[in-house]
């Protein structure tokens, strides 16, 4: 049951669900995701842990860039199951239609100038 509470944690916070939405759509950085959701870097950083911890996302490191993109439910099937359904949940909701529209805009060379 442990495993269940983690994910549905996890999944209670609106800014964590726009980054799994963020995600189904491509994989992003921090500075990418702080830029679509408006929030400071620190708390990206904590949803993006939280998300982590549950099995939601993963990440890879790529040089200097932190590579987050949706887990392939291995480490927990709850996650594995949410992130499914999750895929055709909210498409139609307005704050979620909104971060999609901008989500093309959104590069970490233009942010980040690196």
């Amino acid at each position: 049951m442990r495993e269940f509470i983690k994910v549905m944690k996890a999944l209670s916070d609106p800014n964590r669900v726009k980054v799994i939405k963020l995600l189904q759509r491509r994989v992003l950085c921090v500075c990418e995701i702080q830029a679509a959701l408006g929030l400071a870097q620190s708390s990206v950083s904590k949803h993006l842990k939280i998300l982590e911890e549950a099995g939601l996302i993963r990440f890879s490191k790529d040089g200097l860039w932190v590579n987050y993109q949706l887990a392939d439910g291995a480490k927990n099937p709850y996650a594995a199951s949410l992130l499914g359904s999750l895929r055709h949940w909210l498409e139609e909701d307005p704050e979620v239609v909104q971060l999609m529209e901008r989500l093309p805009e959104i590069h970490r060379d233009t942010i980040c100038g690196r």
